[in-house]
């Protein structure tokens, strides 16, 4: 089990709806369940309500589907990083910059720096730019 991680809303998505789902990603899931200390910055729920509202609304999902997903990721028990607004402007738009993420990917880079956690995301372009920062990937 790892004892802690920062998670993306690839990887949050991926353990509710099937199709995305992975080993590695079941794996993590598992470590949540079983109490690993996830970080997640308060962007990641609107992310996940976000992409569940829209698999809706492309028929992927039914609306029963995604409530039932909603109500699974609210059970989890996730620690939301309170602090990282205030690097907005500042550390998080430069680390956008410096590794050319959108400040949204840039978030949750700049939460595993701060708070020395690995990340665990399925998107490429933040994972690449997480092993050049120095930051493990899971």
């Amino acid at each position: 089990m790892s004892s802690g991680f920062v998670v993306d809303a690839s990887v949050g998505f991926s353990w509710v709806y099937q199709s995305q789902a992975t080993n590695d990603t079941d794996a993590l899931l598992n470590d949540v369940v079983s109490g690993a200390a996830v970080v997640v910055p308060t962007l990641w729920f609107f992310e996940i309500a976000n992409v569940l509202l829209i698999a809706e609304r492309r028929k992927k999902l039914t609306a029963a589907q995604r409530k039932a997903a909603l109500k699974s990721l609210e059970a989890l028990t996730l620690n939301i990083d309170e602090e990282g607004h205030r690097s907005a402007f500042r550390k998080t738009s430069e680390i956008s910059d410096k590794y050319g993420l959108s400040i949204y990917d840039g978030t949750y880079l700049e939460l595993a720096l701060r708070r020395k956690l690995p990340i665990a995301s399925r998107d490429e372009p933040l994972r690449a730019a997480a092993k050049k920062a120095g930051v493990d990937v899971l």
